[in-house]
């Protein structure tokens, strides 16, 4: 098998098509997007650098409980999600560092816009991803998901992946 280089647009395409899954709500095939050992982190507002022993994550999954995650979302009896949000992500300002590595670091502002019972939230911040080649295709090794709000208020709780 010949292993292809990255190139900075294979990644941002690769986080559109992400994006796009998410919001299709195919969430499985989102979760088949991360390493065997990948990670999907949410620290605490302001705190973007805690670590879990010392701090209470949003979301502090390893592969098998995001796939876990993913699957339970889906089912009707996850009530705060069925029917399920509608939302529309943005990334922006994609910053693509260490292209030729073995470990492709990335950087991107994001806003996820939800939409359910007739009230519109909106999530802002930035997301911190680690990208790894397997084969031909991307993985996520790491996706770490940075809020820039002041609270979770009036969205009140985070019941989708963001």
């Amino acid at each position: 098998m010949t292993v292809t280089a990255v190139t900075r647009q294979d990644v941002v395409d690769f986080l559109y098509k992400e994006a796009k899954l998410l919001d299709e709500w195919k969430l499985k095939e989102w979760a088949a997007l991360f390493t065997d050992d990948g990670t999907y982190t949410v620290p605490p507002i302001g705190e973007p650098d805690a670590t879990a022993t010392e701090s209470l994550f949003y979301v502090h999954d390893n592969r098998q409980r995001l796939q876990e995650r993913a699957e339970r979302l889906l089912k009707k009896e996850a009530h705060v999600e069925y029917p399920h949000s509608t939302t529309l992500r943005n990334y922006h300002n994609i910053l693509v560092d260490n292209i030729n590595s073995e470990v492709i670091n990335v950087e991107c502002n994001f806003t996820t816009h939800r939409t359910k019972r007739e009230v519109v939230d909106m999530f802002i911040g930035k997301l911190e991803y680690e990208i790894v080649q397997q084969g031909n295709e991307l993985a996520i090794k790491s996706k770490k998901v940075i809020l820039h709000l002041d609270s979770l208020r009036p969205q009140g709780k985070i019941s989708l992946i963001l």
